[in-house]
């Protein structure tokens, strides 16, 4: 066969040959045309390239060879081939060869989760019920992975209120899933029928007839709902639509059925109505699964109307309100005060925050209530406008109010309030509503407890009388309905004097009270028992007490001659013009109609601001004007009281902090004499900001200014006489030069609080939103530098006394030490140490003193002296032992016959049983040495 037969062989074999590709379909940068250098060859290494003709034959030939022994290869064989002939290949090969199989081969199926990216698979796999997603992971490994994402389950666990008991690692993954499937395990069902066994039923009781005719018509219905089940799995494998044609179906005329559960549930309730109402057999006509209008709304009128029907009788039942619930700190000034004020209706628990725990405060408000519900609960601590100080070193702020151990808490404790829709309210004394970070709290403790939570806005500055101005939410006023109005009154203005005077009987009556108030209320009950007091109970209202007031007030501005007979006729006129308002010398709080608009509290913000402001210059002008004129005129003329040293130390700082006021009052007053809806003070309050270095040099001098009082009142008799005689006058506002000097740090705070609510109730869109958010963080920032100073002052200070009161006792204040907690408890000696701990019995040796810090436990031996011809007792500790917290070892003792609230601690060396009188002691001193010895082992 010469070479043109040949070709023209060829050619006319590959017409019809779908393997066969002609040069211009090979468009990739692998074909190039021929060059003519007649030395260079292509395809062969003797062909050379300027023939084409005789390239392209020698081409087809061996193509044909190489399909012809493909075709005569096993698939094995030819499966390698390809592999081999694929990987000798360039990209852009590769994609020719993509594209050919894709018009060969059509893809028709593709998993979702290999083309996807993860965030959108799972995301669609979040609209799974959890069966579903169970079922999905047994698909493939890949699936599997997948379907047991955190992601997935932790808001399903989270809305049924599933909440993990710790916080997974980051490489653990599936936890959440096994929450679930855990919590659902331990779920309890009752059947209806042993539920009423159980707690009983409201119906009346059946007779055997009724009671088996019953049972038949519930058999009758399961069985059709059966019937209807099966029905329902076929028509849906009919109606089914296909795989990836929902585009060719038109969604406009589908009608959405029905889901099975909700079929079932109107079945149900369908075949029980038409029971109930006509008493007739069961018709099959009837169980359709989609019920008729008509008669839907016709058997609800029928129920509804049974249901009034039995409500409609009256019922003779002596009602009793709930009582309320209020939980009173120790680190709240004059809080015994308060304690005297509380309401009868209110069940109050009074606590010591110092060394309490969340768990111990939880115990102790549980013996209180003692399994009864309340109407609501009162919450009055120490706080700020962002933060509640529950216990000391816990404070609950938006960002701690989630964690395990706080909303364990929150839960447990409000779980004895009745629910918001029967009136239950959380009322938090602390200005929470006055700031942005505050009402992201309450709206936390709301969604956590389920109550109206409530507190006030804080417009009301000067001591506690926050309290008294306008509350959150709308209702009854909160201070009322826990305390009495007038001794609230006075608690709210005079707070802080009542703590000094407290401070001191605490001292000298603290370890008697307890046992005091135990005598006095035995005297009391026995005297009302044996005179049998039948005297008429006298209530004396609002109105009464106002009314005596306004008649006492006219009487000393009068000074009639007969101050009786005056009183009367006053008395007698308030009780004929009884219709006429008289303007009341006290004015009390009221609750609050209804709540005021941005702009108007805003208004209202800015006037407490400027009027605090003017009475926080004059304290401060007084001791300008009283203290320094006067120490500065008597240094000019050379008869000095104290040394010109002295006088800068004294007084420098706190003129700087005056000059600085005087201008902040100065452009305050200026804006607000032009007060308008869009006047703005951020600028002002910014400028005053910048500062805030004058109060830094106050603070940081402030021990040594108090130093340097005491040190010249007892060196220098001139400058004694000199505080005699102005101490505590009307220009000083009945106030020491000392107590003058507490003016900037109470200001510091009122600043807070107001920068706070005018942030609030200020638009972000507003012009003066921005500048007034850069003042509040600034004050912010240094109102927490004023807290960890004072925090490290008190710490300092708690040391040295206990450092005083402990005789021979090694030093105590070293490095981050400080004192958690104290504790006065019997040591007990076991007698019988080899018999069963319930039999053991016990002898008090002598009596302990525990001082726990945050890195050991000092052992005092403590001794109880009295005084003769009184009833003070003097107490005296003396050193024992000290423990390291990391190597001691707690066991608790259970209560017996012969022994109660016991515990016994052991150290390397030695051991000691011991016992406080009253289990609250107890909870309080264990849970706080748990806690400090488990952060001692961490440390360690």
């Amino acid at each position: 066969m010469t070479s043109v037969e040949f070709r023209t062989y060829y050619k006319s074999k590959n017409r019809g040959n779908p393997d066969f590709l002609n040069p211009w379909q090979m468009n990739g940068s692998d074909y190039r045309q021929p060059q003519s250098d007649g030395t260079e060859t292509r395809f062969s290494s003797w062909t050379p390239v300027t023939n084409k003709a005789c390239n392209q034959q020698l081409f087809q030939e061996r193509t044909t060879l190489i399909l012809h022994w493909f075709d005569l290869w096993t698939d094995r064989q030819r499966k390698e081939f390809i592999c081999r002939l694929l990987r000798r290949c360039s990209k852009t090969q590769l994609k020719f060869t993509s594209d050919c199989l894709a018009e060969s081969v059509p893809i028709a199926q593709m998993d979702f989760t290999a083309v996807l990216p993860r965030f959108l698979s799972l995301f669609i796999m979040s609209f799974l019920s959890p069966r579903d997603i169970c079922a999905a992971a047994q698909v493939c490994w890949h699936w599997r992975f997948l379907a047991e994402q955190d992601c997935l389950w932790s808001p399903k666990c989270i809305r049924l209120g599933w909440f993990l008991p710790y916080s997974p690692s980051d490489h653990e993954y599936g936890a959440w899933k096994r929450h679930y499937v855990a919590c659902t395990a331990s779920l309890d069902f009752l059947t209806a029928r042993e539920a009423a066994d159980i707690y009983g039923t409201l119906n009346e009781s059946l007779t055997a007839p009724e009671e088996q005719e019953d049972r038949w018509r519930e058999h009758k219905i399961r069985q059709t709902i059966r019937e209807k089940i099966a029905e329902h799995k076929k028509a849906a494998l009919k109606t089914r639509r296909a795989w990836l044609n929902t585009s060719k179906l038109g969604t406009s005329s589908i009608q959405k059925p029905l889901s099975l559960t909700a079929a079932l549930v109107q079945l149900g309730e369908k075949c029980r109505l038409e029971n109930s109402l006509c008493s007739v057999e069961i018709r099959e006509p009837w169980l359709d699964l989609r019920m008729n209008n008509t008669l839907e709304s016709t058997c609800a009128t029928s129920v509804g109307k049974t249901m009034s029907s039995l409500f409609c009788k009256p019922v003779k039942s002596s009602y009793c309100p709930l009582p309320h619930f209020l939980l009173v700190s120790t680190k709240v000034p004059g809080y015994e005060l308060l304690l005297a004020t509380v309401q009868a209706s209110v069940v109050v628990l009074p606590y010591d925050s110092q060394g309490m725990t969340l768990e111990a405060l939880l115990s102790l408000a549980e013996r209180v209530i003692q399994g009864r519900m309340m109407q609501s609960l009162g919450i009055l601590v120490a706080g700020s406008t962002d933060e509640l100080t529950l216990t000391d070193g816990l404070s609950i702020t938006e960002k701690t109010v989630l964690k395990p151990c706080v909303r364990e808490f929150w839960e447990k404790l409000c779980g004895w309030v009745v629910p918001a829709s029967d009136g239950g309210s959380l009322n938090i004394f602390v200005p929470l509503a006055a700031s942005v970070a505050g009402m992201d709290l309450m709206r936390k403790l709301s969604v956590l407890t389920g109550l109206n939570v409530r507190a006030p806005t804080g417009i009301c500055t000067g001591s506690y009388q926050n309290i008294l101005s306008e509350w959150s939410g709308s209702g009854e006023f909160p201070p009322l309905v826990y305390l009495h109005e007038t001794l609230l009154l006075s608690w709210c203005r005079q707070a802080e004097w009542i703590e000094e005077a407290c401070k001191e009987l605490r001292k000298q009556l603290g370890p008697q009270l307890h046992f005091i108030c135990q005598e006095i209320r035995g005297r009391i009950l026995g005297l009302f028992l044996w005179d049998h007091i039948k005297m008429p109970v006298i209530s004396l209202k609002s109105e009464v007490m106002q009314c005596l007031v306004r008649g006492l007030v006219a009487l000393m501005n009068e000074t009639p001659d007969d101050p009786l007979d005056f009183l009367g006729h006053f008395l007698l006129r308030s009780s004929v013009n009884s219709g006429v308002k008289n303007i009341d010398p006290f004015p009390s709080p009221e609750s609050p109609k209804g709540l005021l608009s941005d702009a108007d509290r805003r208004s209202a913000v800015c006037k407490e601001l400027l009027n605090s402001e003017k009475t926080y210059v004059r304290h401060l002008q007084a001791v300008a004007t009283v203290f320094y004129t006067p120490l500065r005129a008597a240094l000019d003329s050379n008869r000095a009281i104290i040394s010109s040293v002295n006088l800068i130390t004294l007084f420098c700082p706190l003129l700087d902090i005056l000059e600085a006021n005087n201008v902040f009052l100065k452009e305050l007053t200026e804006r607000w004499e032009e007060w308008a809806p869009l006047q703005c003070v951020g600028d002002v309050c910014v400028k005053f900001c910048t500062k805030l270095r004058v109060y830094t040099n106050f603070f940081n001098n402030y021990s040594t200014i108090l130093r340097t009082i005491d040190k010249c009142r007892e060196m220098l008799p001139a400058f004694r006489t000199f505080l005699k005689r102005h101490d505590r006058t009307v220009a000083t506002r009945m106030l020491s030069l000392q107590e003058l000097f507490l003016t900037p740090s109470a200001r510091l705070e009122e600043y807070v609080t107001l920068f706070q609510a005018l942030t609030l109730h200020t638009p972000s869109e507003h012009p003066d939103y921005t500048q007034l958010s850069s003042a509040l963080n600034s004050l912010m920032t240094y109102r927490d530098f004023i807290h960890k100073l004072k925090k490290s002052l008190d710490r300092d200070l708690r040391i040295m006394e206990a450092q005083s009161t402990i005789q021979s006792c090694p030093n105590l204040l070293e490095g981050s030490r400080y004192l958690i907690t104290t504790q006065d408890v019997a040591l007990l000696s076991c007698l019988n140490g080899d018999i069963a701990s319930s039999l053991r019995m016990y002898e008090h040796v002598s009596d302990l003193g525990l001082f726990l810090f945050n890195d050991a436990l000092v052992l005092t031996e403590k001794s109880v002296s009295n005084v003769p011809f009184c009833l003070a007792k003097n107490t005296t500790h003396t050193f024992l032992a000290s423990v390291a917290l990391h190597c001691l070892n707690l066991t608790e003792i259970a209560d017996t016959k012969y022994v109660r609230n016991a515990f016994q601690l052991e150290s390397p060396k030695r051991q000691w049983i011991c016992a406080t009188d009253r289990e609250e002691d107890k909870i309080r001193l264990l849970c706080a040495l748990r806690s400090a010895m488990s952060a001692a082992i961490t440390r360690n």
